[in-house]
């Protein structure tokens, strides 16, 4: 059985990194991918959208399994409250909804399942508006999407700070060379 120390090694996440595209407007657009070996895409869907599942990797939350539903998620530790309008959903394959509440900027996500030949694809776009940091907000993703992958072997782990600081320096230099 796999332990969370077999979640987290620097090497091995740092080698998926995603990449982020700077749009002359100043937004950013970060596309992350993880393939979730031996795992359906029912699986993978019911941890993006059922309380259950979200809970464990994410936040505490609930999507309206419809498009125009609402996306309700609550970072109790940090006092972040989402709360937005499911703008796609096609159950097993793609869901977006902005990470974002109220009048505030839209923070586009999108996910995307697809069939692997070792499991299911996951592609996260990470739409960030311009003046916002890119980097912070893809690198939480990542950590996020570690957490995911533990969360479909049903080990429990923390958020991986390590993680998150590699993965925010990667990002940053891609955001770094993007404007040069």
């Amino acid at each position: 059985m796999r332990t969370s120390a077999h979640f987290f090694e620097s090497s091995t996440i740092m080698s998926q990194i995603g990449k982020i595209a700077c749009h002359k407007d100043g937004s950013f657009e970060g596309t992350l991918h993880r393939v979730f070996e031996g795992k359906t895409r029912e699986a993978v869907w019911k941890m993006l959208v059922e309380p259950a599942g979200i809970a464990q990797w994410l936040a505490p939350g609930t999507i309206d399994a419809k498009k125009g539903g609402r996306a309700n998620i609550s970072f109790e530790d940090s006092g972040i409250k989402i709360d937005s309008e499911v703008v796609e959903y096609e159950a097993n394959q793609k869901l977006a909804y902005s990470w974002s509440s109220g009048t505030e900027p839209i923070r586009l996500l999108q996910w995307a399942l697809s069939d692997d030949a070792s499991g299911t694809a996951l592609t996260l776009t990470v739409g960030t508006p311009a003046g916002e940091d890119a980097a912070k907000a893809c690198a939480g993703f990542e950590a996020h999407l570690e957490m995911l992958a533990a969360a479909l072997e049903g080990i429990p782990v923390k958020f991986p700070f390590n993680l998150y600081k590699d993965a925010r320096a990667a990002y940053s230099e891609q955001i770094a060379a993007c404007k040069a």
